[in-house]
């Protein structure tokens, strides 16, 4: 039996170096984290028997709600309810994005709260995701209105995004020095062909089945095509119109006298001596001018003046509303289930977080609805601009297993649901759109870089023998086959009359009537619709009635929303609930224990990257130094 390899005292000392270091590590953080885990224990049984007798302070008469979402416009967080536990308690605000669907819940249920007589919108740290959200809180701000509840925006400075929500207030006030620009949507990239192919020498082959099918061209062009302008053109001039028209119906203004005043826009800021928020006023997009203390005034006194409240007046905020909402769910309710599930984000293979969309994880989630007796239909909230198309495929095999099953599946397309999202949704039993939603664009590409010349320039040359013809002709290094790029071409050709057919068999169309509208065009709801890509117009909320009556649930009574999302561990869960309340966000973020936490969560990835370096360093030769190593801690 041969002696195993001595190791250089350089490996030797990197690897007594990590043994310590991970004994160490293990060592101080288990007396701590459990230590700590004991005490936030403890004190989170305190605060929950105190919460229990006092729970949320209760909302007086005459209550403002105040509705100030911070971060961007999510259907689905994309981080865990752990770490946005933890870092809300070191003072990191807890989260950049906020979930639609609490914003409408809050919104609708205000609406019948007898508590709350009025709500402030107040949008300076919201960031829109895209006009189809917007429209559908849009359309829950007219309800709210309709109920009798006053809605009063105030800023110091909107985008059109946000003004589009703003717009459907009672009244609009706008900071003397702020501003409010409307100017229109645009659509420009870079290109990128004279620096990729005739500066660095890199050749780009693309293959593609459609016209119109334009994400790849700034790789192999120097300006967009004539395709992809009209294409870009045709929907966006459909959105905008429909943003000018919401926007004038909001405000009771003549869309003629709204796009003469985009027109005009730098004659009409001159007149106003460069006062963007004067210029807003004039157009009559905001009601008045007013400072933060003057809009808090204005409150005050049409509400419950408080001067011990920081906004002297009686007020409640989007959490403790959320809060009081808590309270009066039922945990145990067994009634019957829509499930929603939601596909945010690009469509890759495997297991992917929240936040994007996994072929693995995402066909998980629409199996947990099929194996529970309880579902009785999903909707598969769809946000997404497409992505691979083998996890496409899975999703909506997925898809196709509920419906085989008996229970109903109807797509609602959010902001976007294009490409690999409209794969998903076209065997669903309907499909619901926005007007604005952008989607379409059903077609395939595939785009392969060849580095011959651009090697060759620095004196790279690439040379050998192979046992058949097309052995290694995928090596970008070597210039491509004709025969390689006629199989490429033909797999995408197949993937796209895949693509048609699959639409056409789940639309009831003929081939040859999807290919009229597919090409890799994208689309508007509305003109999605005409071309009967979509079956009907309206948000999550008409999905879901949708749905249910497909399922047999009479009675909204009768039945129950679910999201059906990625729990996590019970300790995860345990940690996340004591990190949200008020005594355990306080210990974490005084102790310093949420920064260990999350440093805990991040070890697993450290110490995997160390173990890399380790294996190498043990690999090396007797005798020899290590060999240079690259690699990245992305994760750290």
């Amino acid at each position: 039996m041969n002696p195993p390899p001595l190791r250089s005292p350089i490996a030797n000392f990197f690897v007594g170096l990590w043994d310590l270091m991970n004994f160490t590590r293990r060592l101080i953080f288990n007396l701590v984290f459990f230590g700590g885990l004991l005490l936030l224990a403890v004190l989170f049984l305190a605060g929950s028997l105190l919460g229990s007798r006092n729970g949320p302070k209760p909302l007086g008469e005459n209550t403002t709600l105040v509705i100030a979402p911070e971060g961007r416009l999510v259907e689905q967080y994309a981080s865990d309810p752990l770490t946005r536990a933890l870092s809300k308690a070191m003072g990191d605000g807890g989260n950049s994005e906020v979930q639609l669907r609490d914003l409408m819940s809050v919104i609708r249920a205000a609406g019948k709260d007898d508590k709350i007589s009025r709500v402030v919108l107040e949008l300076d740290k919201f960031s829109p995701s895209g006009f189809a959200s917007l429209r559908e809180l849009g359309r829950a701000i007219d309800e709210l209105r309709a109920q009798g509840k006053q809605v009063v925006a105030y800023s110091q400075s909107m985008s059109q995004g946000q003004y589009l929500l703003a717009a459907h207030a009672d009244e609009i006030y706008l900071d003397p020095m702020g501003g409010l620009m409307l100017e229109g949507l645009s659509g420009y990239r870079q290109y990128y062909r004279t620096l990729i192919s005739d500066k660095l020498g890199v050749d780009v082959q693309l293959f593609k089945v459609g016209e119109y099918k334009s994400a790849a061209e700034p790789y192999v062009l120097d300006a967009a095509s004539a395709e992809s302008k009209e294409a870009d053109l045709f929907w966006m001039g459909d959105i905008w119109q429909r943003y000018i028209a919401d926007v004038a119906a909001a405000r009771k203004l003549d869309p003629a006298a709204l796009n003469a005043g985009i027109d005009t826009l730098p004659e009409g800021v001159m007149a106003a001596g460069g006062d963007l928020a004067r210029h807003a006023l004039q157009l009559k997009l905001v009601d008045g001018l007013k400072t933060r203390a003057e809009f808090d005034a204005l409150i005050a006194e049409r509400g419950h003046a408080d001067k011990d409240e920081e906004r002297g007046y009686r007020w409640v905020g989007i959490e403790g509303y959320q809060a009081h909402l808590a309270r009066s769910r039922n945990p145990l309710d067994n009634r019957p289930q829509v499930a929603i599930v939601v596909a945010e984000g690009a469509i890759s293979g495997g297991k992917q977080p929240a936040g994007s969309v996994g072929g693995d994880s995402t066909s998980a989630l629409l199996r947990a609805a099929l194996d529970d007796d309880k579902v009785k239909a999903v909707v598969l909230r769809v946000d997404s601009p497409g992505g691979e198309v083998f996890a496409s495929e899975q999703i909506r095999r997925e898809v196709v297993a509920l419906k085989a099953a008996g229970k109903p599946v109807v797509a609602s397309m959010g902001d976007v649901a294009a490409s690999g999202g409209y794969w998903i949704s076209m065997d669903t039993d309907a499909i619901w759109a926005d007007e604005s939603t952008i989607t379409g664009s059903i077609g395939i590409f595939g785009m392969i870089p060849n580095l011959t010349r651009s090697l060759d320039k620095i004196g790279v040359h690439t040379d050998g023998v192979a046992t058949t013809r097309f052995a290694g002709a995928f090596d970008p290094t070597r210039p491509m086959d004709p025969g390689v790029a006629q199989v490429i071409q033909a797999v995408i050709e197949k993937g796209y009359n895949d693509f048609i057919g699959g639409v056409a068999a789940g639309r009831g169309k003929a081939v040859e009537e999807v290919d009229q509208v597919a090409r890799g065009r994208v689309w508007s709801g509305l003109q999605a619709r005409e071309r009967g890509l979509v079956d009907g117009f309206g948000g999550l909320r008409e999905a879901v009635a949708d749905a249910a009556q497909r399922a047999g649930l009479e009675g909204a009574d009768s039945w129950r929303i679910r999201y059906i999302e990625k729990e996590g561990t019970p300790l995860e869960q345990f940690l996340a609930q004591m990190g949200s309340s008020p005594v355990g966000a306080m210990v974490l973020g005084r102790t310093g224990l949420a920064e260990l936490l999350l440093l805990e969560q991040a070890l697993p990835q450290a110490d995997a990257d160390l173990r890399f370096v380790q294996q190498q360093l043990q690999q090396a030769r007797p005798g020899q130094p290590p060999k240079a190593l690259a690699h990245c801690f992305c994760a750290l």
